[in-house]
């Protein structure tokens, strides 16, 4: 018994206490970097399929217009990142998938300046999130299944002068490791 004892007392003695994460009426105690946005959307399902609405002014969720869309897709354990854009803003909507966005918030004028932060995107939770300029970003594929975003920037893409600063996922100049992740 003193061996069993022994070993509960030296688990417990390595072990680390779950952190809150939310407040007694179920609000996320995490931040995202200041001028991160959400707007949740729904989902409607009926007998033969279902429509999710992605984008409308008429929400006026974001102050610039829609001008120009793309989407991409991130295999199964990959990462695409780490990105930068100095003259625009990216708008997400997960199409497919899972997707935990990182973002490092590296603005001096920015509240959250220096922080790191996860966002989980889901199809099963669709929203747009806005990623404001000057914030790095990675994309993770969290899921066992193709993730497929479309992007909605503030801004035409350049393809003389694409607005996209990289930097490796092992960088260390961003404190977040992605472990065995692969992608760049």
């Amino acid at each position: 018994m003193s061996d069993t004892a022994s070993l509960l007392e030296q688990t417990i003695a390595a072990a680390r206490a779950d952190q809150r994460t939310v407040t007694d009426e179920g609000v996320p105690l995490r931040t995202v970097p200041e001028g991160v946005s959400f707007r949740e959307s729904r989902r409607h399902v009926d007998d033969r399929g279902a429509v999710t609405e992605m984008f409308d002014t008429r929400w006026n969720w974001h102050p610039d217009p829609v001008e120009f869309v793309y989407v991409f897709t991130i295999r199964p354990g990959v990462v695409k990142g780490w990105g930068l854009h100095q003259r625009h803003e990216d708008r997400y909507f997960l199409l497919r998938g899972e997707v935990e966005l990182v973002l490092y918030d590296v603005r001096p004028e920015s509240a959250t300046s220096g922080q790191v932060s996860k966002i989980i995107l889901s199809a099963d939770q669709p929203r747009l999130v806005n990623i404001p300029r000057n914030v790095w970003h990675a994309d993770h594929n969290i899921g066992d299944t193709e993730a497929m975003v479309v992007n909605f920037p503030t801004i035409q893409y350049d393809h003389a002068a694409p607005d996209k600063l990289r930097l490796p996922l092992d960088t260390d100049l961003i404190p977040y490791s992605f472990g065995a992740a692969k992608g760049w």
